[in-house]
C-alpha cells in the first residue's frame, strides 16, 4: 500500500478479521473486512444489533486488536504499536462518544469534560469546557457529578468531553441514541459543524437511519462483513434490525 494512500487516509483496513473462541468453538465476528475512509470525511455503520459494529469501532479506535489484518490510523500501522503508545495515538488523535457514557463517577461535568483537555495540556480548559457544556444545554449542570444527571445529560456531557480537544478522528457509539428528538438533532448538528469546521473524520455506529443519511458514506454490516450502500434507494428499502427512522 503506497505512502500516498495513506497520507489522504483517516483509517484504512486490510483484510480484518476478528475471531473469539467460545464453549461451541471459533465464533468469527468480522471476516475480510476492507475499508478506506479519507481525511474529513463522514461515515455511518449500520446493522442489526449483534453484526460487529461495534467490535470494528473498537478496533479501528486501537481499543482492541484484531486477529488478522492491518489497520491505519492517521498513517500509522496499529500492529506496530504497543499499548502505550496506542494509548498516546488515541490521546493526540482521536475522541469517543460511548454509548455507556463512559463518565468518571466521583468528578463532576465540568471536571469529566476537563479532564482530557488537562491530559492534552490545553489551555484554559476550565473555560473551554465551560463553553461546551453550555452549548450540549447543560451550563446549569456543571457542579453535577454523573449519578445526579439523566441519562440523557449523561450523554450530552460524555459529548462535550469528546469535542473539547477537537479530535482528527471522532468515533462515535451511538450518539443520540439515549437523546430526545429535540436533544438528538441538537447533538447531531454538532457532529456536523465539528466535521466541516475542523476537518474532522466522523466515524458513528447508529440505528438512526435519519442521522446515517447526514454522512457522506453508509455502511452496512451484516454476518461480519461490510458493504457500501452507494444508492440511496437500496439504503432506504435495506431490511435493518432494530433501525429507526429519527
Amino acid at each position: 500500500m503506497s505512502n500516498v494512500i495513506l497520507k489522504n487516509s483517516a483509517i484504512n483496513v486490510v483484510n480484518l478479521e476478528k475471531s473469539v473462541i467460545t464453549q461451541e468453538g471459533v465464533l468469527t465476528i468480522l471476516n475480510g473486512i476492507n475499508l478506506d475512509v479519507k481525511q474529513g470525511e463522514s461515515v455511518a455503520i449500520l446493522g442489526p444489533s449483534g453484526s460487529g459494529k461495534s467490535t470494528l469501532l473498537g478496533l479501528l479506535a486501537a481499543l482492541d486488536t484484531p486477529s488478522s489484518g492491518e489497520i491505519w490510523l492517521d498513517g500509522v500501522a496499529l500492529s506496530k504499536l504497543n499499548e502505550e503508545q496506542k494509548a498516546a495515538l488515541r490521546k493526540q488523535k482521536v475522541s469517543f462518544i460511548f454509548q455507556s457514557f463512559m463518565l468518571v463517577d466521583t468528578l463532576t461535568a465540568l471536571e469529566n469534560v476537563m479532564l482530557p483537555a488537562e491530559l492534552a495540556g490545553v489551555k484554559n480548559a476550565k473555560e473551554k469546557a465551560q463553553a461546551m457544556l453550555d452549548r450540549v444545554g447543560l451550563s446549569h449542570r456543571l457542579t453535577h457529578l454523573p449519578k445526579q444527571l439523566s441519562g440523557g445529560e449523561q450523554q450530552r456531557v460524555a459529548i462535550a468531553r469528546a469535542f473539547i480537544c477537537e479530535p482528527k478522528v471522532l468515533f462515535a457509539d451511538e450518539p443520540t441514541g439515549n437523546l430526545d428528538g429535540v436533544n438528538g438533532h441538537k447533538i447531531a448538528d454538532m457532529l456536523f459543524e465539528l466535521n466541516q469546521e475542523s476537518h474532522t473524520t466522523l466515524i458513528l455506529v447508529t440505528h438512526d437511519l435519519q442521522l446515517a443519511k447526514r454522512c457522506q458514506r453508509q455502511l452496512v454490516m451484516d454476518n461480519g462483513h461490510l458493504q457500501e450502500e452507494n444508492s440511496q434507494s437500496s439504503f432506504d428499502t435495506m431490511p435493518l434490525a432494530n433501525a429507526k427512522e429519527a
